[in-house]
């Protein structure tokens, strides 16, 4: 039976001129913006943020402030850009290989396809083989596909956690009204790129190679910024809800916050 192995480098110039060439770019489809409907009244968040308004201000490890020591001072709606895209990148092309097959000992030349090829010995052969070296270019075709879900700064979100629901049906004007921060436009195209456009380092020379993207949008949801103020100490501090769905978004990240805040004082005080 033949054995093929790799044994010679690669054409490195050849390589080099095909990484240098352009990606060419298929169907780059059109962004379309959704604005999320508001689903929650204002007033039911206004309760739950009563409730939970003493979290926010941590007295110590055994104690909390009171409810009247905590003063509401505003409710913001705002909407959070996210934004999904989906595309693939696919390439045919060549790249180079060397195969080392086995002869008997007692062959002279092998010819293929015209070209005389001479037997060899190599540290690999048995004292009853040798080997010829064949030269050969190979052809592949690899594609990748992904889908993204972005946040504001081209971060992945968290897909499982983002709500379902219906659309608004004028999404530009809330946009204006609402002074909804714009994404820049090929965020998510640059985004989608770098993830799945890698073309082989192997590469001899390319049939054919296109980036393209099947579906962007850009989706806007509802969000309340209830803000509460300490009367002892001064200090301000927020709840953040999901118009959709009601869930807290962001009071997790406070409690860790100031609790983070009340080690590091108490280091300080240690040290000092």
């Amino acid at each position: 039976m033949n054995e093929a192995i790799y044994s010679e480098p690669m054409d490195i110039s050849a390589i080099v001129k095909s990484s240098e060439e352009s990606i060419a770019e298929g169907n780059i489809a059109s962004r379309k913006t959704i604005v999320y409907k508001t689903l929650i009244d204002p007033a039911i968040l206004r309760i739950a943020g009563e409730k939970s308004k003493c979290r926010l201000f941590n007295g110590s490890l055994f104690w909390r402030y009171r409810p009247e020591e905590i003063d509401f001072v505003s409710l913001e709606k705002y909407y959070e850009p996210f934004i999904a895209v989906n595309g693939k990148y696919s390439i045919d092309y060549y790249r180079q290989n060397n195969y080392s097959v086995k002869v008997g000992k007692e062959v002279k030349e092998i010819v293929l396809f015209n070209q005389t090829l001479k037997p060899e010995q190599t540290s690999t052969s048995t004292s009853n083989e040798n080997r010829i070296k064949i030269q050969v270019e190979e052809r592949l075709l690899k594609e990748k596909r992904a889908f993204l879900f972005l946040n504001r700064y081209g971060q992945d979100a968290n897909l499982s956690e983002f709500p379902s629901g219906p659309s608004e049906n004028n999404p530009e004007q809330l946009i204006r009204d609402f002074n909804m921060e714009e994404i820049a436009p090929n965020m998510d195209v640059d985004s989608l790129r770098s993830r799945i456009a890698d073309r082989p380092y192997d590469v001899t020379r390319i049939v054919s190679e296109v980036f393209q993207v099947d579906e962007r949008s850009t989706v806007y949801a509802p969000r309340f910024k209830l803000t509460y103020k300490c009367l002892i100490t001064g200090k301000l501090a927020s709840l953040e809800f999901d118009g959709v769905t009601a869930k807290t978004i962001k009071q997790k990240e406070n409690i860790i916050l100031a609790t983070t805040k009340r080690v590091i004082k108490k280091l300080k005080e240690l040290l000092l």
